[in-house]
């Protein structure tokens, strides 16, 4: 105990930057636990993509989007959907929306988002277009 107090004395700033990142850890886990959101893999994705016709939604930037995206999905900022521009997509609320972003680290907030906007089932793809892409799984080029 006098080994680790003598080195928050030694060095208070690293000692306040663990802190802060062991409370945005434990901040983290609660609001992912508690949040009506739900987080899929890709084999669930995948079924409910064949089986409920789910709708997936797809984050990233236009040109991210162009160099390869999941077969029909939907290419949407998340300030459109913070600022209640869904479009199209408000069609298919009674559908499972899966939100992918690139590494599956930025998409919770859309999802919540679009949960608050009266979608039933939202989910986040977890690890994202990269995880995706890293299990070989197919892509479409363009658009």
């Amino acid at each position: 105990m006098q080994d680790i107090m003598k080195f928050v004395s030694d060095h208070p700033m690293l000692s306040l930057a663990w802190v802060a990142l062991l409370i945005a850890v434990i901040f983290m886990t609660f609001k992912s636990r508690f949040s009506k959101v739900g987080e899929v893999t890709r084999g669930e994705a995948i079924r409910l993509i064949n089986k409920e016709d789910a709708v997936i939604v797809d984050l990233r930037g236009r040109d991210d989007y162009r160099k390869g995206h999941i077969a029909n999905s939907h290419n949407m900022l998340s300030a459109d959907i913070k600022n209640g521009n869904i479009g199209e997509l408000d069609k298919s609320k009674t559908k499972p929306v899966i939100v992918a972003c690139s590494t599956g680290t930025t998409s919770r907030d859309a999802a919540e988002n679009l949960f608050k906007a009266g979608f039933e089932r939202v989910y986040v793809l977890k690890d994202g277009i990269s995880g995706w892409s890293g299990e070989n799984l197919p892509l479409v080029r363009g658009k």
